[in-house]
């Protein structure tokens, strides 16, 4: 880990004056910007892309393969497991599609990302986009940022001592808990979406979305259950789900997870506000390959449509101008990053069952 981050890790952005003026804090990401367009990072990748998917939807017609030549097997199980990783991958090309890394057409990337969020992945693309552009316009802030929001996991100390009963015994540990619990979010997610196009909010494409949806929620479970009896169905989706939620947990949660929180009402500009709040991952193309890029969260939160393959090039742009303007620059490795979250969940999760305004977590985070 840089020697900056661990001096960030569970604290809160002050967002008062800093000693020396810096009068052109908006021309620096501009500046920044132009740096990384002059560089060609901002071009598109189509053939990186199209490979991506073809690579992937091998992998899948060789997993279809596999499930019809088993019949109604334990082995099936496997298959499950190998369809949560494929059916991640393809979240992480509907991600991307999401922030027109692909395409140049606006029009071109919803298409192909609604396509693999509802009819592959099975998740709602509208969901999912309108969650994540808030995250992204403010991450790590409290009340705009709907990834620290209060849920089964409490992210601030505040939101902690809210906790009572069984609900305060499993915050006070949800840091080891954390990534038990992730068997339950591909599920989650599901049912998130289908809720949102259900419901009564505005969903862009709402038909379209509601028939992908039903059509691939039907033919997936009916080809499960029409191959295999009703236990090792049931087994198998069981399976898929799990994978497929602890997976998709374990390549965002380190993105941002125990990383500085800052107030609602900051002023901290553009350009630190994501740095400050992003957490890179090390590791090469084997972690960029099993993080779908997300491994450069700093890099993606400061040029959003940057395809992946430039992502690795545009680093060494950004730490050396972050070094240059003293912006503190954050990097961990895999490993190393689980063990942030997990210490910050539960250091978080003390303040579970106490008054809010006298906690535990309060005093370490020095609030």
């Amino acid at each position: 880990m840089s020697t900056n981050s661990a001096s960030l890790q569970s604290s809160t952005v002050r967002t008062a004056r800093p000693r020396r003026e810096r009068s052109n804090i908006t021309s620096e990401y501009s500046a920044l910007l132009r740096y990384v367009r002059d560089a060609g990072l901002l071009g598109r990748r189509r053939g990186f892309y199209l490979l991506a998917f073809t690579t992937i939807s091998v992998a899948l017609a060789v997993a279809v393969t596999v499930f019809l030549l088993l019949g109604d097997s334990w082995w099936q199980l496997i298959v499950a497991g190998a369809l949560g990783i494929i059916l991640t991958q393809y979240a992480f090309l509907a991600h991307e599609a999401a922030h027109r890394q692909i395409f140049t057409s606006g029009r071109a990337n919803d298409f192909a990302g609604r396509t693999l969020g509802n009819l592959f992945v099975g998740i709602s693309y509208s969901w999912w986009m309108t969650k994540h552009s808030r995250h992204h316009a403010n991450p790590n802030v409290l009340g705009r940022d709907p990834d620290i929001a209060r849920d089964v996991v409490s992210f601030t100390a505040d939101d902690a001592a809210r906790a009572r009963g069984l609900y305060g015994w499993f915050t006070r540990r949800q840091g080891y808990l954390f990534f038990p619990i992730l068997v339950f979010e591909g599920l989650n997610l599901h049912l998130h979406g289908l809720r949102t196009v259900f419901g009564r909010g505005k969903v862009d494409k709402r038909p379209v979305e509601i028939v992908m949806l039903l059509t691939r929620l039907g033919l997936y479970v009916t080809a499960i259950f029409l191959v295999l009896s009703p236990g090792v169905a049931a087994a198998f989706l069981g399976v898929q789900l799990a994978v497929f939620g602890v997976y998709m947990g374990a390549s965002f949660a380190p993105n941002h997870k125990g990383m500085p929180i800052l107030p609602h009402d900051s002023r901290v500009d553009f350009l630190r506000r994501q740095v400050l709040t992003s957490r890179n991952i090390s590791g090469g193309p084997i972690v960029q390959a099993f993080m779908g890029g997300l491994n450069h969260q700093v890099e993606h939160h400061l040029f959003p449509n940057m395809p992946r393959p430039h992502l690795r090039r545009a680093q060494a742009l950004v730490k050396d101008y972050c070094a240059t303007h003293e912006i503190p620059y954050t990097e961990t490795t895999l490993v190393g990053s689980y063990g942030i979250v997990i210490r910050y969940l539960n250091a978080v999760g003390l303040s579970a069952g106490a008054d809010p305004f006298d906690c535990p977590a309060r005093t370490a985070f020095g609030r």
